[in-house]
């Protein structure tokens, strides 16, 4: 049975005993490695090690949706060389199935609903024991926690390290997730929206050029389900009215990184690996090239 199900039934009661946490802790998550120390600090360069081999990270991206979660925690997955676990694909995979819960979900995801904790504890929980299985450590975790009940739970399960909140106007992130696209036959997601908004009032502009497919993929473009703009305003706003207190939850604890996306990936790319004081040797020796 799955350690985080266990937790879940386990939190019947208002706190789990402390062996049993050990106990989980053990059984799900590597501890053999250093983790990264955390920062409360915006936009302040954290105090990490340049050198990002064998990091055992134990990190969480929040944000709305459609701000570039998995765009960014999948730059640093490869960059770190830890898995990039998102949620909403777990959710997705789900879906394409014809397992039990793929009608159940479709329903919820349709109607910009979040999907309940024992839904996404089960599908994050089997993903971590087959990631344990083929000798994965450390994680990058994306549309997790989602709620304050949540975030509990993970707590007791392990210590996360740092928790990197995005931000970004909420007319950008609307025109972001109407402009989303998927190659209906390899997957590749892409965006058609060109963004490009002028500073006003003190505020800065943002600029974010469409991420085009190649034209192997141009005719074969589909939109997702729930990525109209009915869904994705609904979306927004229970984001805001549930998800946001879990910001509050890690700020108290010292481990909210808070970062203002200043424009599309090549403005906050850097930017971002900036204030988390790390380097991409491999982007620095293209951009030499």
């Amino acid at each position: 049975m799955a350690a985080l199900n266990r937790l879940l039934r386990a939190r019947g009661s208002p706190l789990c005993s402390e062996t049993c946490v050990r106990s989980l802790c053990s059984a799900v998550f590597s501890e053999s490695q250093p983790r990264v120390p955390p920062s409360i600090s915006r936009h302040k360069s954290l105090p990490l090690c340049r050198d990002v081999g064998d990091r055992n990270v134990q990190w969480v991206f929040l944000g709305c949706p459609g701000v570039g979660k998995g765009t960014y925690a999948s730059r640093l997955s490869n960059l770190l060389g830890v898995p990039h676990i998102a949620t909403g694909d777990l959710v997705r995979e789900e879906l394409s199935s014809s397992g039990p819960l793929s009608r159940q979900l479709a329903e919820i995801v349709n109607q910009g609903k979040l999907v309940s904790d024992e839904i996404i504890i089960r599908l994050l929980s089997q993903r971590l024991e087959a990631g344990e299985a083929k000798g994965e450590s450390g994680f990058i975790l994306d549309g997790f926690p989602r709620t304050i009940r949540q975030a509990e739970i993970l707590e007791e399960v392990t210590d996360i390290d740092l928790v990197i909140n995005l931000r970004l106007r909420e007319d950008v992130l609307l025109e972001k997730c109407l402009g989303r696209r998927i190659c209906s036959q390899c997957g590749g997601n892409f965006n058609v929206a060109s963004i490009n908004i002028k500073g006003e009032n003190g505020n800065p502009g943002i600029y974010m050029a469409p991420l085009l497919p190649p034209p192997s993929c141009a005719s074969k473009l589909i939109t997702r389900s729930d990525d109209t703009e009915e869904v994705v305003k609904e979306r927004l706003r229970v984001y805001n009215e549930m998800s946001q207190p879990v910001e509050k939850f890690y700020r108290n604890r010292g481990k909210l990184l808070e970062f203002d996306l200043p424009g599309g990936i090549p403005e906050s790319w850097p930017k971002l690996l900036q204030a988390l004081n790390l380097d991409d040797h491999d982007e620095k020796q293209s951009a030499a090239a």
